[in-house]
């Protein structure tokens, strides 16, 4: 059978005969040969004692960072808001990285001011030669001044690399005060106003202790949005920090509530117990963690510098594909050469282990890809590097090759000799791939099927696609809708040259649950995906979507939602480029509808319904219709209300931390029952209009 371009892509991960390509093979010349095993990670990172003003540098205005502040802090929304305090905190992780600070406290106070401590070194308060100012002036008003710039600095490896971070955030705060306990003294100074220096640095007072207490106040008239605090959002990625650096405690204490609300994390098993953490409502294949680590010299510009790698998975009995990368403690929501060096590794492995346990057959042409080993799996993958090299401000993809082999040779290593010491586990790991590998032939019949029908075939069928006449995906927009008389009313209702109907039969299959050959059999989904025509899953190309605006379109009762969250889970997992560019929304049609006086009044909600009635001064008892399915409106009221581009409302979804959005849907689509359980015991008090 000849092979896809895709499977060809995959089996080139197979790197042991193959090789690596020329760029790759330079790189082993400057990687040291040995692997260092069984080291001390703090002892490897850790950075001079002696860390002074001398060490931070300046590569030379914060007026700049008010007037444009989308380009340091992403978005003035509130994930921008929450972006200032991952800035301070991750001070303080440098710091851990540094191997001089193992507690970090965070405190919401009762202004939603938020104020972070840690017990590092302190910020230096000599004098920068560059600036004049004092170091703690310098790095909180000038732009790209710090000690992470290089390896003889102040710091080794670190996650704030481009030196803006608090002079970011004091740039966007209304105050900044810093206490830095540091020398047998205790240092003060205060910024107003977007970073304005209200005093130099001066001496309060004495102490025995070390580290640096900031508090900051985000600006409102940056923040219009919101400059309130959520106290989940801040909590989840202190955890996620505590669990990267093992040993490290961090407490987070919320001042607006009384008692104070106070969580604290340390994890002496690190990453391990965070794969343990997001597999905790999960039936596991096996109870072990398997875990790598190694380190290993790389040449660069004459020098030697020392790259730290460990990696810890475990595999669940359902559907998972939970693959979390880091550098330096950040987040590489986009890979990068870390994961192509796992993938390498996983998958040469497992397919050495099955051919010479004869588990793949000489008979069997096909080898184990990178989707049939990650089945099931929950991976952290997680490296130090004194010199990381990232695409984009964002970090969201790690570019230096030198990781690529280190992470495969460490990976490599210790899980082949991990499944030659536990057969059993092996055993069960063989057969999930085995099962993942079977399947994927099965899926690979039915996405044959499916590419046989024409975008034609299926306009032809009764109650399935009506087109739009434009061939403009800019401007078309495909509503998918619950069932035929509410899918008759929006063809009759739509603009047909930018707007497309396609009509569902009943609920869509629950992918979170199904087999891959079930998945693609499903009628349904077979006209999603040749309707929107760009393909799935790892086929899946974005640049051939026939429409920019994917609208789903629901009843307002329970089996509507279930019908959207289905969808949901559907796009989050086989189309996912969908949610990341922003073109799946869900349409808000109205709940109810007055006439009164020969005109209609819609309100969306029972809120809205009261101010209506309150407005036109209707007696009680005044009758007012309910919609509680779309095929009870006609043609005009479902154009009006739902359809017209300028009278409709719609949601936009997105996801803002694609690990959380991972956990949500395994949690309430997935196998396992306790979490939906306790997901409705926890949000039952909050549902209102339940149709029973």
């Amino acid at each position: 059978m000849e092979k896809t371009e895709l499977e060809n892509n995959e089996l080139d991960l197979i790197d042991k005969e193959e090789g690596f390509n020329e760029q790759e093979k330079n790189i082993d010349e400057k990687l040291g040969e040995n692997i260092i095993s069984d080291i001390n990670e703090k002892e490897l990172e850790k950075a001079k004692a002696d860390y002074t003003g001398k060490d931070i540098i300046v590569l030379d205005g914060l007026e700049a960072v008010r007037l444009r502040p989308g380009m340091y802090i992403g978005t003035t929304s509130s994930v921008g808001l929450h972006h200032l305090v991952w800035e301070i905190v991750d001070n303080g992780i440098d710091e851990a990285l540094a191997g001089y600070c193992d507690e970090i406290n965070v405190f919401i106070n009762e202004d939603n001011s938020i104020t972070v401590k840690d017990n590092g070194r302190g910020i230096p308060t000599d004098i920068v030669e560059k600036t004049g100012l004092s170091a703690i002036e310098t790095v909180y008003t000038v732009l790209h001044a710090g000690g992470k710039f290089g390896g003889d600095g102040g710091y080794k490896v670190s996650g704030g690399l481009h030196g803006v971070g608090a002079s970011v955030v004091n740039a966007l705060s209304t105050f900044v005060e810093v206490y830095v306990h540091r020398d047998n003294k205790i240092h003060y100074i205060r910024f107003e106003n977007g970073g304005h220096t209200v005093k130099p640095l001066e001496v309060i007072g004495t102490c025995d202790d070390h580290g640096t207490i900031v508090t900051f106040k985000p600006d409102p008239t940056i923040f219009k949005e919101t400059t309130t605090y959520d106290f989940s959002i801040i909590n989840n990625r202190l955890r996620q920090m505590a669990f990267l650096n093992k040993g490290v405690k961090i407490t987070l204490t919320d001042k607006r509530e009384t008692p104070n609300k106070e969580v604290s994390y340390c994890y002496e098993g690190g990453i391990k117990e965070y794969v343990q953490f997001l597999n905790k409502d999960n039936e596991k294949l096996f109870n072990e963690v398997i875990y790598c680590d190694g380190a290993q010299e790389f040449i660069e510009f004459n020098k030697k510098e020392l790259i730290y790698v460990e990696t810890a998975m475990q595999y669940v009995t359902g559907y998972n594909d939970k693959i979390y990368s880091y550098c330096n403690n950040v987040s590489t929501g986009d890979g990068g050469m870390h994961e192509d060096g796992f993938n390498l590794a996983i998958v040469r492995v497992f397919n050495n282990y099955a051919r010479n346990t004869k588990i793949l057959k000489d008979s069997d042409k096909e080898r184990f890809t990178v989707d049939d080993c990650r089945e099931g799996l929950t991976a952290i993958i997680s490296v130090k590097h004194p010199n990381p090299q990232y695409e984009g401000q964002t970090k969201g993809k790690l570019g230096n090759l030198e990781v690529k082999k280190l992470v495969n040779n460490v990976v490599g290593e210790k899980l082949e000799k991990f499944l030659l010491e536990n057969k059993e586990i092996a055993k069960a790991i063989m057969q999930k791939v085995k099962g993942a590998y079977d399947g994927r032939l099965a899926a690979r019949a039915a996405k044959e099927n499916i590419r046989r029908k024409s975008v034609l075939e299926i306009t032809t069928l009764p109650g399935k696609l009506a087109d739009c006449s434009s061939n403009n995906p800019e401007e078309c927009e495909l509503f998918i809708v619950e069932g035929n008389s509410a899918g008759g009313s929006a063809k009759n209702g739509r603009d047909p040259r930018t707007q497309a109907i396609l009509p569902l039969r009943g609920k869509i299959l629950n992918v979170q649950k199904a087999q891959s050959h079930r998945i693609f059999e499903n009628a349904e989904i077979g006209n999603m995906i040749s309707a929107i025509g760009a393909g799935f899953g790892e086929d899946f190309d974005i640049s051939k979507i026939r429409y920019h605006k994917i609208v789903i379109m629901t009843d307002a009762d329970v089996d509507g939602s279930h019908i959207r969250i289905l969808l949901l889970t559907f796009f989050h997992r086989f189309m996912k480029p969908l949610i990341d560019h922003g073109y799946i929304y869900i349409a808000q049609p109205p709940l109810y509808k007055i006439n009164y006086k020969g005109k209609d009044y819609y309100c969306y909600s029972d809120e809205q319904l009261s101010v209506v009635r309150k407005t036109l001064d209707l007696k009680p008892g005044y009758p007012f219709q309910r919609y509680k399915g779309l095929g009870e409106m006609d043609a005009s009221q479902l154009e009006e209300t739902t359809m017209n581009k300028e009278k409709r409302k719609m949601l936009r979804v997105t996801v803002d931390d694609a690990m959380e959005a991972d956990q949500v849907f395994q949690d309430l689509m997935g196998e396992e029952v306790g979490p939906r359980t306790e997901f409705i015991e926890q949000n039952a008090k909050f549902v209102k209009n339940l149709d029973i």
